[in-house]
């Protein structure tokens, strides 16, 4: 028999008033009035063309036809109950699975290190990375955020900023910068050895872009064209760390290296600011409580890596690396699509 989603109703009503033997009781907590409950006992009556309760003006019991049907009901209904409540409690708490997708760079910048951190602090969540260079449309892949860019996000995406704003850097050893020199601005770059690195996806040379100095500084844009090209970052730095050549990078994925002083940065006033890392969202309304405590994880993360990258940039020979930073697998791509 195919059920009317009206007859749905006029079953959940009937037990209501099958559980209190009264229509003023039931009517009273249903909030509606005791006529339009009546009525909607007698239409579901006449759907089933049987009689569900008997009934006088003093007195209600259940046929027998009522009381098979309300033994059905009850534990149906009550598992509708604890669904629906179910659903309450998992948005309120943080629990369930967390399907993530992040641009390498940022996955070992913001969420490797502190992964262990947050799944401890959240026992109930469990976290499927997954990384990928590109701009992903995660509602279209089935997931519940992303991390990529500011500056590779649609202007109407609900995103909110994870880092403190970003500066590609333009780093090497110091004993290449004795060996060639420190360039003084981009115009310097030909006589260097520019390591490149190559985008997988599109198979492009990422250019580096300065900025000159000053208010109206106008827009250098150059291809870096040493002896080596790479699709990786720590084959990249490798070299860099090997005296090979100078590489560009963004300058929070270098920044125990140069707290150890194993690279030095180069031509810093050239280099701006631009808009950091953002987690982005499918929709800020009804947000499930495991993507506000992830959301709210970050920030707090980002006000540590603002304060920590103030300090360090500041003054280098203050901040010391972590254990497991002095090596380039700590470090990634800037993940802008190309």
């Amino acid at each position: 028999m195919k059920i009317e989603p009206s007859l749905l109703f006029s079953l959940t009503w009937f037990a209501h008033i099958a559980r209190h033997r009264s229509f003023t009781k039931a009517a009273a907590e249903m909030g509606v009035t005791r006529a339009a409950l009546s009525q909607q006992l007698k239409s579901l009556e006449q759907q089933l063309n049987v009689r569900l309760l008997n009934r006088t003006t003093r007195d209600m019991s259940l046929t027998e036809e009522g009381r098979r049907l309300l033994d059905v009901l009850q534990p149906a209904l009550s598992a509708v109950d604890r669904a629906v409540s179910n659903l309450g409690e998992a948005h309120d708490q943080p629990s369930g699975l967390i399907r993530l997708n992040s641009s390498r760079v940022a996955a070992r910048l913001l969420i490797e290190p502190h992964m262990g951190e947050f799944l401890a602090r959240y026992p109930k969540l469990r976290m499927e990375l997954v990384m990928n260079d590109g701009l992903s449309n995660i509602v279209a892949e089935g997931m519940d955020a992303g991390i990529r860019l500011g500056e590779s996000l649609n202007e109407h995406t609900v995103a909110v900023p994870i880092t403190p704003p970003l500066e590609m850097a333009i780093v090497g050893s110091p004993k290449y910068f004795e060996k060639y020199g420190v360039p003084d601005s981009p115009a310097d770059l030909h006589k260097h050895n520019c390591l490149a690195y190559r985008f997988t996806s599109s198979g492009n040379i990422d250019h580096w872009s300065f900025t000159a100095p000053g208010a109206n500084g106008h827009t250098v844009v150059y291809e870096p064209n040493g002896n080596a090209v790479f699709n990786d970052d720590e084959s990249m730095l490798l070299a860099a760390l090997q005296d090979v050549g100078m590489v560009q990078h963004i300058n929070l994925c270098v920044r125990y290296y140069l707290a150890a002083g194993s690279l030095v940065r180069v031509l810093d006033p050239w280099c701006l600011p631009f808009p950091g890392f953002y987690l982005y969202v499918p929709s800020r309304s009804q947000m499930p409580a495991k993507l506000r405590v992830l959301i709210d994880f970050l920030i707090e993360k980002r006000e540590q890596l603002a304060k920590e990258s103030k300090l360090l940039f500041a003054n280098p020979a203050r901040l010391k690396p972590r254990e497991g930073h002095n090596t380039p697998s700590a470090v990634g791509r800037r993940g802008k699509p190309k």
